[in-house]
């Protein structure tokens, strides 16, 4: 596609404060025309950058509703952007979708433990891209419309899920999106054990039209993850094997 095509087609996409906001980064050019010329016949509105850090100063101007991120990028790596987004209070909520070219599942599994909601490898269908997003801004809307102002407690754990915070003795905790919704599923059934899948539909939406790719690993990385941030009191969320976790409290035993 043509930059004027790209270009006109963007200017049709509805401006309204309601219309997501997403950020691709990208260095091909061509690969970034066919993700936001897909995003925009949906409806979204798309700005690109084509480097690292030309993508750190988009998200300073405006703060997306989602990212779209390659991992190999000039000037600062997509892996080494993910973790500035994380390490701001401003910032690390923002769902990121990374692409990437390395296919193994090791690599893949690394994308998300540095923070990212989903990944996608490349080459990749433009529709699964645009059902990702759409699957992920979902989890999102749907997750602030059913928390309102509750505030969930487990011993020296607090979620206040009107504000997207948690805390441990008093301290917050600074999780991702996926982490924050993984740690309600297992608060909010306490002592009860979860499998994999219940933990797969309420975290990442696996009944989706393209979640039930979702490798029960990720699952299982994301509690490895959980289990670090919660220190000493990751001990806390439990493994049951052959079956998948549950968080017990000692005090509350």
């Amino acid at each position: 596609m043509s930059t004027n095509a790209l270009r006109s087609t963007m200017e049709k996409a509805p401006e309204s404060g309601t219309t997501p906001r997403v950020l691709v980064v990208e260095d091909e050019s061509d690969i970034a025309a066919l993700i936001a010329y897909q995003l925009t016949r949906e409806g979204f509105r798309v700005e690109t950058a084509s480097n690292g850090p030309d993508a750190l100063k988009a998200v300073n101007r405006e703060i997306p509703d989602l990212i779209v991120l390659d991992r190999m990028l000039p000037g600062l790596s997509g892996d080494d952007v993910l973790k500035s987004l994380k390490t701001e209070i401003a910032t690390r909520t923002i769902p990121v979708l990374v692409l990437t070219a390395k296919r193994e599942q090791e690599d893949r599994i690394s994308g998300l433990e540095l923070g990212a909601d989903d990944y996608l490898t490349k080459p990749f269908s433009p529709r699964e891209l645009v059902l990702r997003c759409q699957a992920i801004l979902r989890r999102m809307s749907e997750s602030s419309a059913a928390t309102g102002g509750r505030v969930l407690k487990a011993g020296p754990l607090r979620m206040d899920l009107g504000a997207h915070q948690a805390t441990l003795d008093d301290e917050e905790l600074s999780l991702t999106p996926t982490e924050f919704r993984l740690l309600q599923a297992l608060m909010e059934r306490r002592g009860r054990t979860q499998s994999r899948r219940q933990l797969l539909e309420k975290a990442w939406d696996v009944e989706s039209e393209i979640s039930d790719r979702i490798q029960t690993r990720t699952v299982d990385m994301h509690v490895r993850r959980l289990r670090a941030k919660l220190g000493p009191q990751g001990d806390w969320v439990e493994t049951v094997r052959g079956f998948g976790y549950r968080l017990r409290i000692p005090d509350e035993e």
